[in-house]
């Protein structure tokens, strides 16, 4: 007998749209029949890539589809939020890239158009999913390494693939708001989700002035209730590919999880090769190639996970709360380095059109 798969339609057709539709094509419950995309012929470009049977230009026109259950998307930041609330108004369920959005009023108008829609609001956070990740947790929910008192996590590379993450309108921010978002979700997770007291953070744009206003390293530190403290480190100025790691210190013991290296192939090449990791620049001289890229990083995880409880099979564990709550750490540590203060949590965030304004032009507390 068949087992039934969860039909879905992929918004986008860049990077993370591939990094979908290659993801759902290994798990056993999803299957993607639609790809939108408005730019000419990127749709149907991907759509071939992996025998996708419709392609389309507007969103709009796939979301009348009645096959499609589940839409992903991996707009520009921008417009999630619209693009959230028309997919649920069409009693699609959703999975919505990192940074949930611009604003908490659009998290908002989100969470209420999909409870009100009866349809999953699902907030794509792979490290939740991420299997040496994963590991560490389980080892310290069983006390491997006694009172957890610090989880560091960081990500680094030389900047993000597409044009618009450069550009603030359409993404809200640098690189805090590309990857500090994980960080933030990873650490409130990784303690069991206890309530972040605080927050402090410093940033600045060292290397990429010249393409963006944004920032493009940073650091943020997060207080949470029960004394663990999380440390959150990001940039789009270090060279040589990706560096993906975690620390866990507790009053036990501690782990060290590289993301990379313990699935890479130290390698010499004079002449280069085809790839060896995401956004490495060259494969010539010394690189680390990785293998099941995208299996270690849990992007096959994470949408198995979604269409499964689409399907009734689980409870979710990324929800739109959990991307609200990263979007507000991200407020909260924007006026944090554009005040030099610590900034108290929940975070009543004033109106800004983009996170990264609160950075950029400091507003008195």
């Amino acid at each position: 007998m068949t087992e039934r798969t969860v039909k879905i339609g992929i918004v986008g057709s860049q990077f993370q749209a591939d990094i979908h539709a290659a993801s759902i094509a290994m798990g056993k419950h999803g299957e993607v029949v639609a790809v939108a995309s408005p730019t000419a012929g990127n749709a149907a470009e991907l759509a071939a890539r992996y025998g996708i049977p419709k392609a389309f230009t507007d969103y709009r026109e796939m979301l009348k589809d009645p096959e499609i259950e589940l839409i992903t998307i991996t707009a520009p930041n921008k417009l999630h939020c619209q693009i959230t609330v028309d997919a649920a108004n069409a009693g699609k369920n959703v999975v919505v890239e990192k940074p949930m959005a611009m604003t908490l009023a659009e998290c908002d108008e989100m969470i209420e158009a999909c409870r009100r829609n009866g349809v999953h609001l699902f907030y794509a956070e792979e490290l939740f999913f991420t299997p040496k990740y994963v590991k560490a947790k389980q080892m310290a929910d069983q006390g491997a390494f006694g009172k957890v008192y610090l989880v560091k996590q960081s990500e680094m590379h030389f900047g993000p693939h597409a044009d618009w993450f450069w550009d603030i309108d359409r993404s809200g921010g640098g690189v805090f708001m590309d990857m500090g978002c994980h960080g933030l979700s990873f650490c409130h997770w990784f303690l069991g989700r206890p309530e972040p007291l605080t927050i402090t953070a410093q940033m600045g744009t060292y290397v990429h002035g010249e393409r963006t206003r944004g920032e493009d390293h940073t650091f943020a530190i997060v207080e949470f209730a029960g004394g663990a403290v999380g440390h959150v480190e990001d940039s789009w100025a270090r060279q040589g590919g990706m560096d993906d790691r975690v620390e866990v210190y507790g009053d036990q013991g501690l782990t060290i999880a590289n993301l990379h290296m313990g699935n890479a192939l130290p390698t010499f090449s004079a002449t280069g090769f085809d790839y060896a990791v995401e956004k490495a620049p060259t494969t010539v001289g010394w690189t680390y190639p990785v293998f099941e890229e995208l299996w270690n990083y849990g992007f096959p995880q994470e949408l198995e996970h979604f269409c499964r409880v689409v399907l009734g099979r689980e409870e979710s564990d990324a929800t739109g709360e959990d991307g609200r709550l990263a979007l507000q750490l991200l407020l909260a540590g924007y006026h944090s380095a554009g005040t030099g203060r610590r900034v108290a949590l929940p975070f009543d965030a004033p109106e800004v059109a983009r996170p990264v304004d609160l950075w950029l032009h400091p507003r008195a507390e």
